[in-house]
């Protein structure tokens, strides 16, 4: 399976048709505007491809924080329904446990909603632990 980096306008807007299934607020307009900042903070989008369609896609960053050094943030991994089961996402993690190793990083960290089962069952599997709770706040201005 072929590991692909989206690197242009084209393949941003191939792996939307994933992350659109993730991330349902966004429009693909919003997407691409973040993408822009993200890529100014390290952030990388990984995707496999069927057909020459993306099928699924891992988005990531590295970071430093004091409590657990040097790693990788995993902000978005998801494969579509009906590729599900073949693969893609193991291989997509391989894919960034390799690159940590080959960094030297220390640990990867992704957050995960209570309602992803089946996601849960495949990073438990793939040795992530359940560590944290994460808090957030939502910031409105007027």
């Amino acid at each position: 399976m072929e590991i692909k980096q989206a690197l242009s306008k084209e393949e941003f807007i191939n792996c939307w048709g994933v992350v659109q299934h993730l991330r349902p607020l966004l429009t693909v307009d919003s997407y691409l505007n973040l993408v822009l900042f993200m890529l100014d903070e390290s952030y990388k989008m990984l995707f496999t491809e069927e057909d020459g369609r993306a099928v699924s896609i891992c988005g990531y960053r590295y970071n430093t924080m004091l409590h657990r050094g040097r790693g990788i943030y995993i902000d978005d991994l998801y494969t579509l329904e009906g590729y599900r089961g073949k693969g893609h996402a193991s291989a997509l993690l391989h894919h960034v446990f390799a690159e940590a190793r080959e960094n030297n990083l220390q640990s990867i960290h992704l957050d995960s909603g209570h309602q992803r089962f089946d996601a849960h069952r495949l990073y438990l599997q793939k040795g992530f632990r359940i560590t944290d709770h994460h808090f957030s706040l939502e910031l409105f201005y007027e």
